[in-house]
C-alpha cells in the first residue's frame, strides 16, 4: 500500500467520523432567559449566522417581548416567521425588531427564518 493510498484512507475514516459527529452527535443549544422587571419581561435574540441564543425561556403570566438585534444581510434571515402566532416580521426595516409573545400559558413557540433553514424557540414556563 502506497503513501497515497494511506493519506486517502486516514482523509477518507475522517471525514466519515465528522458527518457521523455532524448528524447523529449530541449539540449543545445556548439557551437564555428574559431580563423581568416592572411587570415585563424582555428577551433579545442576535441574528448574525443564526440566532443567538436559539432558545429563551420565558415566566408565565408576565407580559413579554422578544427583540431581535438583525446583525446579518443574508436574505434568508430577514424574516423571522412564528407561524404558531401568526407572524412574519421582515428585520431589515430597523435594528431591532419587536415581537410580543402572549404568556397567559405554557407553551413552545418555535420561530424560523423565512427559507426555513434556521430554527429557534420560545418556552413559556
Amino acid at each position: 500500500m502506497g503513501i497515497s493510498q494511506i493519506i486517502t484512507l486516514v482523509v477518507a475514516i475522517l471525514l466519515i467520523g465528522f458527518i457521523l459527529w455532524w448528524f447523529f452527535g449530541k449539540h449543545t443549544e445556548a439557551v437564555g432567559t428574559a431580563n423581568v422587571g416592572q411587570g415585563s419581561q424582555e428577551a433579545d435574540i442576535v441574528v448574525k449566522g443564526g440566532y443567538s441564543p436559539s432558545t429563551i425561556v420565558l415566566k408565565q403570566g408576565v407580559p413579554a417581548k422578544v427583540n431581535f438585534d438583525m446583525q446579518d444581510s443574508t436574505a434568508c434571515l430577514s424574516h423571522v416567521v412564528f407561524e404558531q402566532l401568526g407572524v412574519d416580521k421582515d428585520l431589515t426595516k430597523q435594528k431591532v425588531t419587536t415581537v410580543d409573545i402572549p404568556t397567559d400559558k405554557k407553551g413552545t413557540y418555535n420561530f424560523a427564518c423565512g427559507m426555513d433553514i434556521f430554527h429557534g424557540k420560545v418556552i413559556v414556563k
